[in-house]
This record gives C-alpha cells, structure tokens and sequence, in this order.
C-alpha cells in the first residue's frame, strides 16, 4: 500500500484517498490526472473497498481506456480486462450486447459508423425519392445526431416552423425505423438506446445501480447533457461519482459538451468544493504563469492556479510579422535553431485555430527542407475540398484528364452513378479516347443529358476563365462548380472545408509563375509537387503540426502558437459572444500548456483572406499575458499602419544593402518584355541568383539572373 502511494503530492493523495463517497477533481493541465484516476481505483481494490466487478470507468478515447488498463495491471493483481473500463460508446455496446431483447435489438446487430451512417442516409434519401443536394446527407447525419446526443427522439421534438425542418423531422424517425428494419445502430444511438433502457426498465436499472458502487469519469469537462443523464441514472441514489477534469480545458463545445455539468455535479451529487490538483508537472514557471493570467479572464470557473517548483524558465518569445509569409519564415528558422541547440523536431509543435493556415507554414517548411508531419489530419493539398478544386482546375487547364474527370463528375451531385461512369470508360476504352470526348459523344437519353450538363459546365469554367487572374480562376472554379454552395449545406464540417478553398485562393495570389501564359499549368505542378514531397515516413523524426483542438492531451518542449489575431485566433464566430469567446480563451490556454519548456507567440501584421490583403489586429489573448513574461523578439513597430509594411516575402534579416551581381533590393529595373520594376526581394549568391521584382500592373515576378536581361535604372 505504501509503495501505491508513493510519491504523490499532497492534493494527489487527498484525492486519491477520497472517502466513499463523491468528489470532483478539479486536475489542471500536467497535473498527473490520469495517474491520480488509475492510482484511486488501484487503492480501493487493494483496500477491499470494492471488488473488480464493482467499479466503473469511463475515458473518452479507446487510447485513454487502454492506458488505464495496462497501468492498473502493473498496479494490482487482478484482471483488468474483465472490468468494466472503458468509452461511452464501448460500454454502452457492451451493456446493449447483453441486454439486446430489452433493447428491441437483435442479437448481433451491426454498428454503424460515421461513413456507414452517411451511406444509410444516402439510401434513405433514394427511397423517398428527395434530392440529396436539397437534403445534403451530412447535413441530414448532423440535424438526427445533434438531437441523439441531446436524448430527444424525432417524437419528441417541438413542432417544427418551416417545411424543411418538418421534411428533417420526417427524415430522423424514417431514419430511426430504417436502422430498426434492418437491426443497426450508429454511435449516438448507442448512448441514447442505453439511456432509455436504464430509464424504462427499473429492475434492470436497480441491478447496475447496486453493482456499480463506484463510478470513476475521466474529461468530465468534454461530458455532453446526455452522457451526464446517463451517469446520473447508473449512480442511483447511493453510487459514488468521481469525477476528473478541467473546466479550463472545456473546449469542445461546439460538438455539445456541457462544462456546466461541473458545477451540476457538485450540487446533484452533494460535493461540497471540489479538489485541487494545481501543481503542474509539465511546464515551466513562466509559461504557467501566462496560463494563469489569461484563464483568470473567464468568468464562473471552479478557480485553481497552476504551479511548479521546477523553475521560472525562459520567458515566452512574441514575434510580430509583417505577413503571414515572413511568420512562417520566422518559424522556420526559429526550427532550425532548436535543432541546432539539439531538440528533436517530434519534440516540437506549430498550432494554429484553423487547418486552413497550415498551407503558408507547409511552404515554408517544404522549401527549408523541414521534414514535417500533419498531426490528426491531412496535408493541405491532400484535403478532400482542395483536391476537387484541384480537379476542376486541371479540367479547366486540360480536360482530357481522366483522374481529373473521374474524380469531380459527379461531385457536387449531379445524377451521374457509377454505371454511368463504367459505361463511360467502356467507351473509351473501346475508341481509345480520353473520358471527355466519351462524355462529348454520349448520345440521347437521360443520363447523356447529365452528361451533357457536365461537359457544358467545364466549358463555361474554360470560357469565362480567358482573362482572368490566376486567383480569379480558382474563385471561379470553386464557385461555377458548386463546391462552395455544396461545402456551405454542410453544418459538420463546411466552415472549416471552405476556409480550406479559401487559402487556395490565397495561394494562387500568390504564386509567381515564370511564364504568365501558363500560369495555371505552372501552379497544378507545384501543387502536385507540394502535395507529394516531404511527407515524413512513418516513424521518422518530423516536426508537428496541428490545430490546437487536435493538440489537446500532448505536450512539447517548443511550441509556436501561430496566427494570433482578433478574428482568427479568436475566432471572428465567437467575437459577439461572450461563452463563445469564453471557449476561445480556454483553447488558447490549453495551447499554451502544451509547451514543457519554450513558447513563441506569433501574428502577422497583414494576412491573405480570401485572395485579399487584410490588416488584422493582435489577438487580445497576447494583451491579457503580463509584459513581464514576454520576450519580444519582433523588429517593427507596434501595429504599424498598412502603409509602412514592407512588401509580402521580403526577407526579416537581409540588409538592403547585400549585392547580388550588382542588383540590391529597393533598385528600379527595367525588363524588355514586363517594363518597369523595383526588386523587393532576392534569394541565391554568385552565378545562381534570383530576384523578386513587381513590375506594377504586370505583376511581382521571379527572374533568374542567368536569363534575365536587366537594366539598372536605380
């Protein structure tokens, strides 16, 4: 028992030796939460307080469940996997498998998940003859889950205001008794089908009730209304909840956690103040002292204050950019220098709010040569929305691109199945030709009139795309498709998808082709180039990158925390709210308190949104650390006016004054066939030299010396 117990702090041993009875611990971040869950359960079963079969706990990640099990098995001798240990989800199914006539289910029903659920939706839709584009499935998924997880059923919804609402109401319950014809359930229905039985059958609620004395929940903060409801109804009127989390690291709300339930549980349940777990084993004094500082912002927390005794630390590094371009740069080199100082990159992190500013930092890091990995997600280029915009674009460059074609055909919707498609490669595959003249040639009929639309489609894009800006192109292409509208339907994941089309945008703005005339060409082969280099092999040393949802639970001895304006981080949805802005600032604390021992906080003074030049303010999070803490790294005025940045790519450290083969930054050329210009920027040294020039209405170029004939006019 002594040797269980060793080494636990004070409030570590106060919680884990908590009476029989409920308790809210209140583990801020690097405080040894899950050690003090695993160590309380270890205690009461070394303590004969409760047998195996008699505790019950929930993670939220199978990840977290198996954590749980392996270190309770080096703790004490029983056998774990035995116990009920586990997710929402998992335990739920464990408890329908052996209840499955109870809970009007066959015996080996079958459990859908996400995709699969789209799927039945799709079917669902076909059957009732309505258009998927009016009903997009996403959409259809979100409206039935979103009222799962808040334990209503399609009955029990207030009546509905307009018609489409009714037709959604009308699609949950013919949803409901689809997935009952043919005994599947998704995930939702997991928790609410386990939640209905526990509240209809009181035998069977009574027997979980006495077996379950103790309850033991880890996240608490991230528990939605639902899961609550159904902990309450296994507690019973004499099982103990002990309960875990962090009311600061309450971030998911938009997926329908309540961190209110905090505060419910105190007062359901009879605890009296929660317990504390407020010394932090993770980061340094100074980086816990910013935490602190900007949590302390928030109203109606449970209050705690994070410490450490292992130091003040380095203080935090600020640096303020003139773009998003030399942000990334500044990154970038900061990377190099901690790898020459003998960090690891896996050792080190870049967070941003939104997947959509990973694109600037992947160019950067692919041209610095800086092995990286995207964590919890895809490369930029290899994003779902990008790569069919991509395809347009390729169709719109090319139409004879089979991949191109197969890949958007019928993406938005548009009627054309896949027989449609295997005819269409029958054909041509018997004329030997490409896809598109197949579909130019498809005949009469309804399907050939799809096709027909299709074709006609392309053309306008190729048509109306004659004369236009690189950047106007892909506009066009997103919008003439339907991508946009498409993305726009879908309430799960659309924000973040068109913000991703969004940056392609931006990034055709600011693509440089050599040769004007094939712009377009030029910029589908550095995509395609871009979006197949540098991908870290599995295992391999990579740096990190994520957005700070996806960093939650990891930890780093380097963090750069990018993107730090009003408007992005926080995010411009929660700036007329006050809980959503509350969110806000619990994500950009539990960004800082993934940083073990350096954290850069950075912003740019212009950024690209949507193909234009915007000129945010820094993010109020970076006004609400002390200026005690901070290191201010940036070499420009506060906030300068728009009118003093300097051009978008100029280098932070060259000196205007570096020579390259005679030309300096800030000179006046003249080129025979753009004109006039001035060199804004230059890269190379000796006989390899490259300089960026903006010739005014012909645009910024990169010319390489080697070819270039230019005259100095300056």
């Amino acid at each position: 028992m002594t040797d269980l117990l060793a080494g636990l702090n004070p409030e570590q041993l106060r919680a884990v030796t908590w009476p029989a009875k409920s308790a809210l611990v209140l583990a801020g971040a690097g405080s040894g939460k899950t050690r003090v869950l695993t160590t309380r359960i270890a205690w009461l079963l070394s303590t004969h307080q409760v047998q195996p079969s008699g505790v019950l706990a929930v993670t939220f990640t199978n990840k977290a469940s198996r954590e749980m099990q392996t270190r309770l098995s080096a703790m004490v001798p029983v056998r774990v996997h035995t116990m009920w240990i586990g997710t929402f989800h998992g335990l739920c199914n464990r408890f329908l498998r052996s209840h499955y006539r109870d809970a009007g289910l066959p015996q080996a029903f079958q459990i859908l998940d996400s995709a699969d659920q789209q799927a039945a939706i799709k079917r669902l839709l076909k059957s009732l003859q309505l258009s998927d584009e009016k009903f997009p499935p996403r959409a259809v998924q979100s409206f039935i889950n979103g009222h799962k997880e808040a334990g209503v059923r399609a009955g029990q919804l207030p009546p509905p205001i307009t018609p489409y609402e009714a037709k959604q109401i009308e699609l949950y319950a013919a949803y409901d008794a689809q997935c009952q014809r043919e005994g599947v359930v998704d995930f939702a229905e997991l928790l609410l089908r386990s939640y209905e039985l526990l509240s209809h059958n009181q035998a069977l609620r009574q027997h979980y009730c006495s077996r379950f004395s103790h309850i033991l929940v880890d996240e608490f903060q991230d528990t939605n209304r639902l899961q609550y409801a159904w902990l309450k109804l296994l507690a019973g009127e004499q099982g103990v909840l002990f309960a875990v989390g962090d009311d600061d690291q309450s971030i998911y709300g938009f997926r329908g956690a309540e961190v209110g339930n905090m505060r419910a549980l105190l007062s359901d349940f009879g605890v009296s103040e929660p317990v504390r777990l407020e010394q932090n084993y993770r980061s340094m004094g100074h980086i816990l002292n910013a935490a602190n500082a900007l949590i302390e912002q928030n109203d109606g927390r449970l209050g705690k204050n994070l410490w450490t005794d292992a130091g003040e630390g380095e203080k935090i590094r600020q640096y303020q950019a003139y773009s998003d371009s030399d942000e990334a740069e500044f990154i970038a080199d900061e990377v190099r220098s901690l790898l020459r100082d003998g960090l690891n990159l896996s050792s080190m992190a870049i967070l941003y709010r939104s997947n959509a500013q990973s694109r600037v930092l992947e160019h950067m890091l692919v041209k610095a040569n800086i092995p990286y990995r995207i964590y919890g997600g895809l490369r930029f280029f290899e994003r779902q929305e990008v790569k069919h915009a991509l395809a347009y674009l390729r169709l719109i460059a090319d139409p004879h691109s089979d991949i191109a074609l197969l890949r958007v055909i019928n993406i938005p919707t548009r009627g054309i199945g896949a027989r449609t498609v295997e005819n269409l490669q029958t054909v041509g595959q018997e004329q030997g030709v490409a896809l598109w003249q197949a579909a130019c040639t498809a005949g009469s009929g309804r399907t050939a009139a799809k096709l027909g639309e299709f074709v006609l489609l392309i053309e306008r894009l190729r048509q109306r795309s004659q004369g236009l800006t690189l950047a106007e192109t892909v506009s066009l292409a997103i919008d003439d498709s339907g991508l946009r509208e498409m993305y726009q339907q879908d309430k799960k994941e659309g924000e973040e998808r068109l913000e991703n089309l969004d940056e392609l945008i931006n990034a055709a703005s600011h693509f440089f082709p050599e040769d004007p005339e094939q712009a377009l060409s030029e910029f589908l082969n550095a995509a395609s180039l871009e979006g197949g280099e540098h991908q870290a092999e599995a295992g391999s040393d990579a740096l990190q990158l994520m957005t700070v949802h996806a960093a939650k639970g990891l930890e780093f001895d380097a963090v750069f925390v990018s993107g730090l304006e009003e408007g992005l981080f926080p995010h411009e949805n929660s700036l007329q709210d006050s809980k959503g802005l509350q969110e806000e600032r619990r994500l950009m604390y539990v960004a800082v308190t993934r940083a073990r021992q350096r954290l850069y906080l950075s912003h740019a003074q212009s950024r690209m949104l949507h193909g234009q030049s915007r000129y945010p303010i820094r993010s109020r999070f970076i006004d609400e650390i002390p200026t005690e803490l901070i290191h201010n790294l940036s070499a420009t005025v506060e906030q300068a006016s728009p009118s003093a940045f300097r051009p978008s790519g100029t280098p932070r450290y060259q000196s205007i004054s570096s020579d390259y083969q005679g030309f300096r930054i800030g000179q006046s050329v003249a080129h025979a066939k753009f004109g006039c210009g001035l060199v804004i920027n230059a890269e190379g040294s000796k006989n390899d030299v490259r300089l960026q020039i903006n010739f005014g209405e012909q645009g910024i170029k990169w010319l390489d010396l080697h070819y270039a004939k230019l005259e100095l006019l300056s």
